[in-house]
C-alpha cells in the first residue's frame, strides 16, 4: 500500500531514541522528509545515520520543553524542507511513582515534560499547516492516560494529552488539520524505562508481563511506528480526535 507519504515534510520531537526515533525513521523509509529533534547531538546524529530511504532526514537539537526551543524547531523544519505537513509530539517522561511522593513540583515537571512541549510545538506549527493547507498533529500518550496505572502525575499528563487532541480536533477540523492521540502500551526498547526494570528485577518483570500481557511479551518500537506511520499518512484520512491504543490487549478500558 502506498501511503501517499513522499514528500511531505515532517517533525518528530524525542526522536533520538525509543518510539520517537523508531517513527522517524518509518517516515523516512515511506519517503517523508524528517527533522528528528531532541536535547542531545550525539544520540540524534546517531538516529539521523541510521535512517535510510528515499526520505530525507535532519537533526535538529532542540530543548522543546522550552518554549524558545518549540519556536526553533519548526523553524528550523521550514527552512530544511520549505514547510510542514506532520507534527509528532513525542517528548516526554515520567515521575513520583506514588502519591505520598506526588507534590506540586513532581506534576509541574512532568506537566512540562509531556503536556506542556506538545501544546507548545503544536501550536508553533499551526500558522505553517494551515499555509500548507492543512495537515496531521499526533500527540503520543500512553494507555496509562486512559486508565489507571503507572506513576500518578504520568496519568495525569497522559490524560492531560488525550484530552488537549481531542479538543484540538474540534477546534482545527475547520483548517483540515487532523489531530489525535496514539496510546502504547510497555513497550521495550534500548535506553528505555522497561530496559531497565527488567535487568534491574528480572523475576518481578517476568511476573509482570505473566499478568499484564495478554501476548507473554512487550510491545516492540516497530510496531508503534508503523500505526503512527499510517495513522499520519493520507490512508488514515477519517481518523481524527480519536486515541489510538496500540498495546496487545494490555489495557482494560473498553
Amino acid at each position: 500500500m502506498d501511503l501517499g507519504l513522499t514528500g511531505k515534510a515532517a517533525l518528530v520531537t524525542g526522536s533520538s531514541r525509543g518510539i520517537g526515533r523508531g517513527i522517524a525513521t518509518r517516515l523516512v523509509e515511506e519517503g517523508a522528509d524528517v527533522v528528528f529533534c531532541a536535547r542531545g547531538k550525539e544520540a540524534l546524529d546517531e538516529a539521523v545515520a541510521g535512517a535510510g530511504g528515499p526520505g530525507r532526514a535532519v537533526a535538529v537539537v532542540a530543548d522543546v520543553t522550552t518554549p524558545d526551543g518549540a519556536v526553533e524547531v519548526v523553524e528550523a523544519a521550514v527552512g530544511a524542507f520549505g514547510g510542514l505537513d506532520i507534527v509528532v509530539n513525542n517528548v516526554g517522561g515520567s515521575g513520583a511513582r506514588t502519591i505520598d511522593e506526588l507534590d506540586v513540583r513532581d506534576l509541574d515537571d512532568v506537566l512540562g515534560r509531556n503536556l506542556i512541549p506538545a501544546l507548545a510545538v503544536s501550536r508553533a506549527a499551526l500558522p505553517i499547516l494551515r499555509d500548507r493547507g492543512g495537515g496531521v498533529i499526533a500527540l503520543i500518550a500512553s494507555i496509562w492516560g486512559r486508565e489507571g496505572g503507572g506513576s500518578p502525575s504520568y496519568n495525569v499528563a497522559k490524560a492531560a494529552e488525550i484530552s488537549l487532541a481531542k479538543a484540538m480536533a474540534g477546534d482545527l477540523a475547520k483548517d483540515r488539520i487532523r489531530v489525535f492521540s496514539v496510546a502504547p502500551g510497555s513497550t521495550l526498547f534500548p535506553g528505555g524505562s522497561w530496559e531497565r526494570r527488567v535487568r534491574d528485577d528480572p523475576e518481578g518483570m517476568a511476573a509482570f508481563v505473566a499478568r499484564e500481557l495478554p501476548w507473554g511479551r512487550f510491545g516492540t518500537v516497530d510496531e508503534i511506528a508503523d500505526v503512527v506511520t499510517f495513522l499520519v499518512s493520507p490512508r488514515a484520512s477519517w481518523v481524527v480526535g480519536t486515541s489510538v491504543v496500540v498495546d496487545g490487549g494490555q489495557s482494560r478500558s473498553f
